[in-house]
């Protein structure tokens, strides 16, 4: 199940990369991201909306990950 405050996106390429899907493992303090077996980035859904909007993640991967507010 997706978030209910905030949905993150992150762009294809950039989500391939090993090295990049490590950083962004790494820099995100309520593991909204996590590495699949082939090093390839996986969004831990269920984590979602934990997010406390630190931007570390847009910091690590500029242009490539997206936090989308769901709310207003």
């Amino acid at each position: 199940m997706p978030g209910r405050f905030i949905d993150v996106q992150v762009d294809p390429a950039a989500a391939r990369d090993p090295a990049l899907a490590k950083k962004l493992t790494e820099v995100c303090a309520v593991d909204i991201f996590a590495q699949n077996p082939d090093g390839t980035l996986r969004i831990v859904e269920a984590n979602l909306d934990e997010c406390v909007l630190c931007d570390l993640c847009l910091e690590a991967a500029p242009g490539m990950v997206r936090v989308v507010k769901l709310y207003e």
